[in-house]
């Protein structure tokens, strides 16, 4: 929780979300029109999504096990009866003047998500429903300087709304939240969570109360698409409404939007309630009834979702939990590191996939899907250390040359003579030398034992890094005190 510091005190903030996730599906909700994204405008509208006079409604049966799978994976309930339901209203890019939705009966009912937040606490949010709807279009104002132009590619594809009780109390938990829902939906195959494309989007309530008051009138910002905008929307729009209150104004139940560019939340107009809306159900479409078996058959294909993973990876690997967060936050990277890490030491795989791999995807704007780097051969890169065949010197340099060629670090190991030395005969005789050619050098040790250091990064110099750093420490040692 974060309170913000008022002229009459601290106020505390009540948030609640509710998330617009597009379904991945090759069609829409209730048509056969393709749903790819970055498509050519209106050249994915069928005569539904267009609202042609006579045309029908037909269900997507695939879109409704996304919306069975994302329930499961929210914990909730799945009713198996829901109505879909007309909900009106007038938008340019709206062609049927009305979307259709689910209001009283949705596909599903309550459910919950664990938060992850700092200092490796936790909480719990509940999931107030998730109810299947058809996108409207997309109304173009930068085309023409007098004209608005409208694309209708997106009217028609299938929503999932996920609508959160409002127990979030602070800017990070809202994004904490946000993070955790993509990371589900993710996993489950339902939902991309590209903000950035659309695919999720979110609206944001927010109120403010003195603490253990009553709640605050709450106003709505639309549409914002990303978690920090998310996160800068909410604490600009607190804010201002504690202003408002202690100046002695009211705050108006509104529908605001969040401007980037500026940072602060504006007026877009009031707040409709449902009934505004004028839902009845769908004439053109027969509840829908579920059948208990089609529900347990899609919940016995739900794969291992982060929460369990992260417990798993604590438990099998021995790692922190802030190390499992962040390995299973991604379903690829999850693999990727148990890749690598498998019938190896997992702290050391932990150490090298947070460590020079991200840093090494960071540097190069790549997804793990484009690593040139594969989870097989950094585990043989792994392998390579423990079994004394490289250094960790010379694991650096071969990460690099890895990185560059996509080779196999073994054969890389061959290709550039990188073979760690193990001789001791060798080795002694490089330390010899380094001793005998600096005699300055010892006895400054002899009174300075701090010297130690210089030496055997002497040594390592001479032998490119190849010798075995445990050799070379023992026989310096016994060389210079002996």
């Amino acid at each position: 929780m974060s309170l913000i510091k008022g002229e009459t005190g601290d106020w505390e903030i009540v948030l609640g979300l509710e998330v617009h996730a597009q379904v991945i599906s090759d069609a829409k909700l209730f048509s056969g029109a393709p749903t790819a994204f970055g498509a050519d405008p209106n050249t994915q509208v069928s005569l539904v999504d267009a609202a042609m006079p006579g045309m029908l409604p037909v269900i997507n049966a695939h879109c409704v096990e996304q919306a069975v799978r994302t329930g499961l994976g929210l914990n909730a309930r799945i009713n198996l009866r829901s109505v879909f339901d007309r909900k009106n209203y007038f938008y340019a890019d709206l062609p049927q003047g009305y979307q259709i939705s689910q209001y009283k009966d949705p596909i599903v009912g309550e459910g919950e998500i664990e938060i992850d937040l700092e200092g490796g606490k936790s909480r719990t949010v509940g999931i107030e429903r998730l109810h299947l709807e058809q996108d409207a279009g997309k109304s173009l104002h930068d085309q023409h300087p007098s004209q608005t132009y409208v694309d209708l590619n997106r009217s028609g594809v299938a929503l999932m709304e996920i609508v959160s009780k409002p127990d979030m109390r602070s800017a990070d938990e809202a994004a904490a939240y946000l993070t955790k829902l993509r990371s589900i939906v993710r996993y489950l195959g339902t939902c991309d969570g590209n903000m950035d494309e659309g695919s999720m989007r979110c609206d944001v309530n927010v109120s403010v109360r003195k603490l253990g008051g009553s709640l605050g009138t709450r106003c709505e910002i639309k549409n914002v698409n990303s978690i920090r905008f998310v996160k800068q929307a909410i604490e600009y729009e607190a804010r201002r409404q504690v202003e408002v209150i202690e100046g002695g104004g009211t705050i108006v139940q509104e529908t605001r939007l969040f401007d980037p560019g500026r940072g602060e939340t504006r007026s877009l107009r009031s707040k409709e309630d449902a009934h505004d809306y004028r839902y009845f159900p769908d004439p053109d479409l027969l509840p829908l009834i579920l059948k208990p078996e089609f529900v347990e058959g899609i919940k016995a294909s739900l794969p291992e979702l982060p929460d369990a993973k992260k417990a798993r990876f604590v438990k099998e690997y021995g790692l922190t939990p802030y190390d499992a967060g962040v390995l299973v936050a991604e379903r690829d990277t999850a693999e990727f590191f148990e890749t690598v890490a498998k019938g190896r030491d997992a702290k050391e795989a932990v150490k090298l996939v947070t460590g020079d791999f991200f840093a090494m995807l960071n540097r190069r704007g790549a997804t793990i899907g484009q690593s040139p780097i594969s989870a097989l051969h950094l585990g043989k890169l792994l392998d390579l250390q423990a079994d004394g065949t490289i250094s960790g010197r010379i694991a650096k340099d071969l990460f690099v040359a890895m990185e560059e060629t996509g080779k196999d670090p073994a054969v890389l190991v061959e290709e550039r003579g990188l073979k760690q030395v193990t001789d001791t005969g060798a080795i002694e005789a490089a330390i010899k030398a380094v001793i005998d050619g600096n005699p300055d050098k010892v006895a400054a040790y002899k009174a300075k034992p701090t010297m130690f250091g210089w030496f055997v990064g002497q040594v390592m110099k001479a032998t490119g890094g190849k010798a075995n750093p445990k050799v070379v420490n023992e026989t310096l040692r016994k060389l210079l005190d002996g």
